[in-house]
């Protein structure tokens, strides 16, 4: 029978996969170091007791639980490597001993790094830039070293920005709306929940016939490679070209449009592997302002913003 184990699970992402398994009626098991309503085990996944014990009759595991970049000033360089590198190493091993037959990665297209220029496919080379980046890709590299040596299906996410938080830049809080912000993101660096949700299910289902596989997830961008240099200085006149309506719908609003876009994740490969097929980018942004209505997801809403510290750190403090 099917079990399936989602860690993280009060987080924002690991929330909204339980309610979406559990929706449909499928067996999961929630780990989280917080409870929370949807959490079953509470304890650490760095913990192998507490692992083996979450992980009984377990056929399938879901990893989104860690350390974000909005912890970097919170939390020790020690802290990263305890919770996303031995948590997921502690992971997959548990998970090769219990006979699990497919496993999900959560990582982030924060792993690139400093290399976040151009047109970014899974070609391009990370080079992490702090603590949590570097973090992430040890352990996708962990994943494809397990797969290897055990063979345990595994697909690594590179997911980008879906948290509904506000940006941690507070130029740029002050010089864009949130909303408008956001908007402008699902052009090249944002995804919304519920197709980050797609995604991590598809990859569960199609992880034994891929075997091992990293992709990027995130809206599907309107640019094309020939855009890229134009991007570099002058994007509101490329959106303009693509999306007739687009100033009209920012003028109403009072809203801009970034004057540059130095890179755009590219989703071709996750929609080919995994038949993914995300239904919110920009053209839905664009026909939710012409209608008056929020362009997240109904899931999106749901889950809401969750914060990522319980003490006072900043805009990303749980309010």
């Amino acid at each position: 029978m099917e079990r399936i184990l989602v860690t993280g699970s009060a987080g924002h992402l690991g929330e909204a996969l339980v309610r979406v398994l559990s929706a449909q009626g499928r067996d999961v098991v929630g780990l989280d170091v917080r409870a929370s309503p949807f959490t079953s085990v509470v304890g650490s996944a760095a913990d192998r007791d507490v692992v083996r014990a979450a992980l009984r009759g377990v056929t399938s595991v879901l990893h989104p639980a860690t350390l974000h970049k909005p912890h970097v000033g919170s939390h020790s360089r020690q802290d990263f490597v305890d919770t996303n590198v031995t948590g997921t190493l502690t992971l997959l091993e548990e998970s090769v001993a219990a006979g699990v037959g497919s496993f999900v990665f959560t990582s982030t297209t924060s792993s690139f790094g400093r290399a976040l220029s151009g047109w970014i496919t899974e070609d391009v080379v990370p080079l992490p830039k702090n603590i949590y980046g570097v973090t992430k890709v040890a352990a996708e590299n962990l994943c494809e070293l397990v797969h290897r040596d055990h063979g345990l299906p595994v697909v690594v996410l590179r997911t980008s920005r879906f948290f509904p938080e506000a940006d941690d830049r507070d130029e740029v809080r002050t010089a864009y709306e949130d909303a408008n912000l956001k908007a402008n993101e699902y052009l090249y660096r944002r995804a919304d929940l519920q197709d980050i949700v797609d995604a991590h299910l598809l990859a569960l289902e199609k992880a034994p016939s891929i075997g091992f596989d990293r992709l990027i997830v995130s809206a599907t961008t309107p640019f094309l490679p020939s855009h890229v240099s134009r991007l570099h200085g002058d994007a509101p006149s490329v959106v303009a070209e693509l999306f007739p309506e687009q100033p009209a719908r920012y003028a109403d609003r009072g809203w801009r449009m970034f004057d540059e876009v130095d890179r755009v994740y590219v989703n071709d490969r996750a929609r080919t592997v995994l038949g993914w097929r995300p239904r919110y980018d920009f053209a839905h942004v664009l026909a939710c302002l012409a209608a008056g209505t929020d362009f997240r997801s109904p899931l999106a809403l749901e889950v809401g913003a969750k914060g990522y510290h319980a003490s006072p750190t900043g805009v990303y403090t749980v309010r």
